[in-house]
């Protein structure tokens, strides 16, 4: 019985050779070339399985997500449907509109688009330095069987109901913002952000922090999980070659882990845009532009939640799901916007544009 490659045409000699340790080698001759182009064709990626259980499971997958899909579109096209009065009475001009006006029939959300971007900003600002140094600190300096009674109080956070975070704020966090709004004004009062009505306590500065305070659990506990995927001989290198422990974190673990970090602060994003109840509580629910951090504002979802069992008629009702299908576009956008950025830090590897 002739060998497999020799029935593939392979008639010259297989000549062999041995390493210094004294295995066996065939050395460039047809029968490696044989080998070489039957494991390429066992690991091509364009092979099939026809097994039925693999093809049952795949079918099943794809119907998953294809329903995921499905539902998104269904619930754009039952946002147009339920706004489509609003949209042919008012346009593209409802976006830029000031006035909000159930008695004379005149909506504009451009004052809660506003305070819902500016409120999340700022709460990004006060969030993510401590989101980030916190998972640095539990990751890196915390020991390793204390690090459980850490991150278990972090997550716990997370998962707390708006509602609870919402009446802390009320009764607890809005008294010591009303003396820290007071004090600003009467030392700061000439700048235009400390410029306003000061002794309320609820308002654009009220609504970030609690928005802040909600966000940072999310971040670090996502933070601190993506921080611990950082290779330890990536660390020990840096550290091998006379690096300080601080170096090795801000030239070696962020920058590793920078296109996850930006995916956990697009998380926060999210939930503070999207949150409801706790910046309805301490916002001040004020349909007026914003001038300064003391102004009572309102948020687009905080418009929604409070007015949509008020809508006496239907146009009034059609402006309020309006206000949500522009809610669905930002957060889109912004969505948009982040993977684009993970996009150019990861280099175009990323899974939406492959």
């Amino acid at each position: 019985m002739q060998p497999a490659w020799r029935d593939a045409g392979c008639n010259r000699s297989v000549q062999r050779e041995y390493t210094m340790n004294g295995d066996l080698e065939i050395a460039d001759r047809p029968l490696r070339k044989f080998l070489g182009a039957i494991s390429q064709r066992a690991v091509h990626h364009d092979t099939r399985v026809v097994n039925f259980g693999d093809r049952l499971f795949y079918m099943a997958t794809q119907a998953v997500a294809l329903s995921v899909i499905l539902i998104a579109l269904l619930l754009v096209a039952e946002l147009v449907r339920g706004s489509w009065e609003a949209m042919q009475q008012f346009g593209l001009k409802f976006l830029v509109g000031t006035t909000w006006d159930p008695v004379a029939r005149q909506f504009g959300t451009l004052p809660t688009i506003i305070g819902t971007l500016v409120k999340a900003f700022i709460a990004l600002l006060l969030a993510v330095p401590l989101s980030i140094g916190s998972a640095v600190f539990v990751t890196f300096y915390v020991p390793r069987w204390l690090r459980p009674l850490i991150s278990y109080p972090i997550e716990l956070l997370a998962g707390i109901p708006s509602i609870v975070f919402g009446l802390w704020g009320l009764f607890v966090m809005v008294p010591v913002i009303r003396v820290v709004q007071i004090w600003l004004k009467a030392h700061f009062g000439w700048f235009f952000l400390f410029d306003g009505p000061a002794v309320y306590g609820v308002g654009v500065l009220s609504g970030s922090v609690i928005l802040a305070i909600m966000i940072i659990p999310i971040i670090t506990a996502i933070a601190r999980d993506i921080l611990l995927t950082v290779p330890r001989a990536q660390v020990e290198g840096m550290l091998a070659l006379g690096g300080t422990k601080w170096e090795a974190i801000w030239k070696v673990a962020l920058p590793y882990s920078r296109v996850g970090l930006v995916g956990a602060v697009v998380l926060g994003l999210g939930r503070a845009i999207g949150e409801t109840m706790a910046v309805t509580m301490v916002g001040g629910n004020s349909f007026d532009l914003i001038h300064s951090l003391f102004d009572p504002v309102h948020s687009m979802a905080s418009q929604i939640a409070s007015e949509f069992t008020e809508a006496t008629y239907s146009l009034y009702v059609s402006s309020l799901i309006y206000v949500g299908l522009v809610l669905f576009g930002i957060t889109i956008i912004i969505s948009f916007c982040a993977q684009l950025l993970i996009w150019r830090l990861s280099k175009g590897k990323v899974a939406v544009f492959e």
